[in-house]
């Protein structure tokens, strides 16, 4: 017999924001400084520091029964100091089919199988229904400046835009490359994107990146929307689908 967890810590904002969808109130009892949604949680629930900075401390307060984490956001460390402790699971999501998984997952580990199972069909099917982009536009997505820092292969946001129909400018890079304003033009996109997290760009930032790439057509785009793999990829596809519809 499973036990069901009476008492969670969730480490990673966007498995928060998916423990909240599946209805986990009262079970959740410890959240990050960065687990913003839902605002009611980040003002009433215990924080338990960063995700990359947690307060051990806090957590072992909390005697929590389950904790979950992510292999990028969490630092390794931490992850298995607390695995000494507590139950933990920890989540690796690189892609659509990945985030997928995790939520069916932590449906079972939360006994939620049925809501995780259905968030999961719905998230498929709105994917399916997107319309691509034809003929492919070279994208590059900015997360960061000084120095500016891209999202390359191996990530989450560069499966996002695969789901699209773009091909990223940097595909032939791994994970969060750093850039210089000659590896930047070199990159020649046809669409730059820019996001609103971890970097939040601004429409004060298009002018010099125009200046740079008087060619490209530039975004600011929700980083949310790109990178939050839990229940918020039920936003995601319309939004997808908005932006296609605007080029």
């Amino acid at each position: 017999m499973v036990l069901i967890p009476k008492r969670i810590v969730s480490l990673v904002p966007s498995q928060t924001e998916l423990l909240y969808d599946l209805g986990l109130e009262n079970e959740v009892v410890g959240i990050t400084k960065f687990c913003v949604h839902p605002e009611s949680w980040f003002r009433l629930k215990t924080r338990v520091g960063g995700t990359k900075t947690v307060d051990l401390d806090k957590v072992l307060a909390l005697k929590p029964d389950l904790v979950l984490a992510n292999k990028e956001e969490n630092t390794r460390i931490q992850i298995e100091q607390l695995a000494q402790e507590f139950p933990l699971w920890v989540s690796d999501v690189q892609n659509l089919s990945d985030a997928c998984s995790m939520i069916d997952t932590v449906g079972q580990l939360t006994g939620k199988q049925a809501p995780a199972k259905q968030m999961v069909e719905d998230i498929k099917r709105r994917f399916q229904q997107l319309s691509i982009l034809k003929p492919s536009p070279r994208v590059l997505y900015l997360i960061w400046q000084n120095p500016w820092m891209a999202a390359a292969s191996d990530t989450f946001i560069d499966d996002m835009l695969q789901q699209m129909g773009c091909i990223n400018a940097l595909a032939t890079q791994s994970r969060y490359p750093q850039l210089s304003d000659a590896e930047l033009v070199a990159a020649n996109p046809d669409w730059l994107m820019l996001s609103s997290e971890p970097y939040p760009f601004k429409e004060k930032h298009l002018a010099r990146l125009q200046s740079l790439l008087p060619d490209a057509r530039i975004s600011l785009v929700d980083g949310e929307l790109f990178s939050w793999y839990g229940s918020r990829l039920l936003q995601t596809p319309a939004y997808l689908q908005q932006l296609i519809n605007e080029v």
